[in-house]
């Protein structure tokens, strides 16, 4: 299979639409697209660095005329959860016609969004994207040849995943900092080619600070390799 991400304007899709107008951006929690019903359901999380923004962005992704259901389940802040079912936008119908599929989830903000669809061969692929063209707005950002035994490996192994992605999530803004900074400038190379004094300076801290935010850092992302590595396929 091919794997296709894109940027994608489109003109009929009431997130892009909110997410144009306002400070939000959408992450997509889970998707179900009913072909029958020509409906997309979903449950996002919408984030904002206002909650006053993030009000306005609601109320205006709720009364979008391609909104067919609305529910907010919880806000708080700048962050809300929503399910929302939309009607079948251009993009969402054209793929569909070429018998592609979503292997990734969406992220939406500034009015454009991130897709990633997969379709079966490369003759197919290009009657999509020339369909796509005649109604959308989009330019493609990677295509990679995938196999159906990769695919199904990332699916066996989410659980994996997300471990390691809540790790990194849980690092404090210091941690890192620091371990990307450590890494950057080689100090996890051998020989080494950066040192802690060498980090001290750069965050102007004592050695001693560099090597316990380090410390801290390594020991959450080693917790979860461990974790991951028990739950691994």
């Amino acid at each position: 299979m091919l794997d296709v991400t894109m940027d994608m304007e489109q003109f009929d899709c009431p997130f892009i639409d909110t997410s144009a107008d306002h400070d939000v951006s959408f992450s997509a929690m889970h998707w179900q697209l009913d072909t029958a019903a020509e409906q997309l359901e979903t449950r996002l999380l919408v984030e904002s660095p206002d909650r006053y923004e993030l009000g306005d962005g609601l109320t205006a992704l709720r009364d979008h005329e391609n909104m067919a259901e609305y529910r907010l389940f919880s806000k708080r802040d700048g962050t809300a959860i929503i399910r929302t079912v939309i009607e079948e936008t251009n993009a969402m119908s054209t793929i569909t016609d070429h018998g592609g599929y979503i292997t990734g989830p969406f992220l939406i903000e500034d009015g454009s969004e991130r897709w990633q669809v997969g379709f079966d061969d490369e003759a197919t692929t290009e009657a999509a994207l020339h369909d796509l063209a005649k109604g959308n707005e989009f330019v493609v950002e990677e295509r990679s040849e995938l196999s159906m035994e990769a695919l199904f490996d990332t699916m066996r192994n989410a659980n994996a995943a997300s471990t390691m992605l809540d790790a990194c999530r849980d690092l404090t803004d210091v941690e890192r900092e620091t371990i990307e900074s450590a890494a950057d400038a080689g100090y996890f190379e051998s020989p080494r080619e950066a040192t802690l004094s060498t980090l001290a300076d750069e965050f102007d801290v004592s050695t001693a600070a560099v090597s316990k935010n380090m410390r801290r850092g390594e020991k959450k992302l080693l917790r979860s390799v461990v974790a991951a590595l028990d739950g691994l396929e």
